[in-house]
């Protein structure tokens, strides 16, 4: 078949699918990017995340919003569905990995990545317009108090965060013209340091994907199609794809049957996310569209080792919500890395997921320790501790603090029916449980706590389910050089298949130890290195991006 709709059509807008959009629409091909979330703005951002049917996704229960929080046997995952994937609602925190994780897990040996990757990431780093934080707020200076007391002060630092902060001699919240691309980018204002970061930037000042890779990738001519849920890929012709592919869609929110549509391309990207990738793979196998993908499909996904713990300060007179979401780190230990982290005034829905600092050993006893917990506190700090577990003031009072380690651990997912809903397969998690409780930070955050006056907090999940909590799941369709150990090979290629990529945190293959979005982009940035130009695309004028955008009948505006 000579004939395609498109040359790519790429699954998913987050990290991994808006940079082969930008890099391939660049290189000349016809670029259709899939996206099953919508296409959010400033003015349709919800102002607080108590708005959850706007923050929260969950589209069988009338929930369109951007976070998704999924409840597996070992884990509860974060993950975002929107145009920009979960740049929409991550906290911009852009770390360069050890350069010990290229030496563990199925990508070692693959290339000399110690060698090949600072190219990508100081490639990644530009686009995402890296820069160390300039909004230090309360929180942070909290952190440095709390490293001070624990004998870590030295590691202490301000992160490197995806944020335009602006001229230091202007107010905050000034407009500017393009900052970052020579007038190719859109105007942006600079960070007023809210902390609104998770519940997505209302200010233009977070490089959200929206904001360089997919909206210069838009200029060019690709196309983005919200609301839009892939369903089917099918090779045409010969069965390992040399003849390109059929993708089948359907409306995302549509109620009762669906309207079906189905588009033709050469290659397609899967970049719909670690879960959705997977999910997709699975599905895609077990009904015989792509039977012959690895075996491999769903082994050693991980979660960078984390763990959700913080301190409250009930009654503080500091907004402990100002600043930026993630604004400074440290190192407890060789192994264990700690981030201060915020939501802004008001959005206090997240506070059910914490409770009282506890200890004890994973498992049904611990929830006799959370009640023995809970007793003391109130019995010693009667109002603090009644105060604590309210969420009111939550995020004015509050310092999270995302643990992670590079130490590996590692699920495996299966595609079942599960025992509560038999009537379909879905996504299962099986394997030895990943530790939820992690003694080193349990102790640093005691220890901070009984410092600094506050009441130390643990994950509920934790403690009731033995089940920790991440926003960084990774892996499932890991590198390999053989499809016995890995779904795809080391150019991003799935094994037994032409023309058919995976790009998104599923291709990760260790434990990164700190937020892995910038790695994603710049595995992304080498992905796109290997696929040879077509032609030359010329940039189109926003004034023509705006009106091809409106005449597909895109929901939402560029922004």
């Amino acid at each position: 078949m000579e004939q395609y709709d498109y040359d790519f059509v790429i699954i998913g807008s987050g990290f991994g699918g808006s940079v082969s959009a930008y890099r391939l629409s660049e290189k000349g091909y016809r670029v259709l990017v899939i996206e099953q979330g919508r296409r959010w703005t400033p003015e349709n951002l919800p102002r607080k995340n108590w708005k959850f049917w706007d923050y929260l996704w969950r589209p069988a229960l009338g929930l369109r919003g951007f976070l998704s929080l999924r409840l597996f046997r070992h884990v509860m995952i974060l993950h975002g569905n929107a145009v920009g994937g979960g740049s929409i609602t991550y906290a911009q925190t852009l770390l360069v990995p050890p350069d010990s994780v290229w030496r563990e897990g199925n990508w070692s040996g693959l290339e000399d990545w110690e060698h090949t990757m600072p190219e990508h990431y100081a490639k990644a780093k530009r686009m995402l317009g890296v820069t160390e934080n300039r909004r230090p707020g309360p929180a942070d200076e909290k952190l440095r108090e709390m490293a001070r007391v624990a004998g870590v002060e030295d590691s202490f630092y301000y992160t490197d965060v995806g944020v335009f902060f602006g001229d230091d001699d202007d107010a905050p919240g000034t407009g500017y013209p393009d900052p970052f691309f020579g007038g190719e980018g859109p105007a942006r204002k600079s960070c007023i340091g809210c902390g609104g970061c998770m519940v997505g930037c209302r200010y233009g000042a977070k490089n959200t994907l929206d904001q360089n890779y997919l909206y210069l990738a838009e200029r060019r001519g690709a196309e983005v199609r919200a609301e839009t849920q892939v369903v089917d890929v099918k090779p045409l012709g010969q069965t390992d794809g040399a003849d390109g592919y059929e993708i089948t869609t359907v409306p995302t929110f549509a109620r009762g049957k669906k309207s079906r549509d189905r588009i033709t391309a050469r290659s397609v990207v899967f970049s719909a996310s670690s879960l959705g990738t997977q999910s997709l793979l699975f599905h895609l196998r077990d009904n015989g569209s792509l039977p012959n993908i690895s075996d491999d499909l769903g082994k050693r996904v991980r979660t960078n080792s984390e763990s959700i713990l913080g301190v409250r300060y009930p009654g503080c007179k500091e907004d402990l919500s100002k600043g930026i979401a993630i604004g400074s780190g440290i190192h407890i230990d060789p192994h264990t890395h700690i981030e201060a982290v915020r939501y802004p005034d008001g959005s206090n829905l997240l506070s059910s997921l914490l409770t009282v600092l506890t200890g004890g050993r994973p498992g049904p006893v611990r929830m006799l320790h959370w009640l023995a917990a809970v007793a003391k506190l109130l019995v010693k700090r009667p109002v603090a501790g009644f105060r604590s577990l309210l969420p009111w003031r939550f995020s004015r009072e509050t310092v999270i603090f995302l643990v992670m380690q590079t130490i590996e651990g590692h699920i495996d997912m299966r595609w079942t029916r599960p025992w509560y809903w038999p009537f379909s397969k879905t996504l299962t998690s099986h394997g030895n449980p990943i530790p939820s409780f992690i003694p080193e930070a349990n102790a640093f955050t005691e220890k901070a706590a009984r410092a600094t006056g506050g009441v130390g907090l643990s994950s509920f999940s934790e403690i009731a389910f033995n089940v920790p909590m991440t926003a960084h799941c990774m892996g499932g369709c890991a590198m390999s050089d053989t499809p016995a150990t890995g779904v795809i090979d080391g150019q991003n290629r799935v094994f037994n298949y032409q023309n058919l990529y995976v790009i998104d945190g599923s291709m990760l293959s260790a434990n990164l130890g700190v937020n892995p979005s910038l790695t994603i982009t710049a595995l992304a940035e080498r992905a796109m290195s290997f696929i040879p130009a077509k032609k030359p695309q010329p940039l189109q004028t926003e004034t023509q991006t705006v009106a091809a955008v409106a005449a597909k009948g895109e929901s939402g505006a560029i922004t």
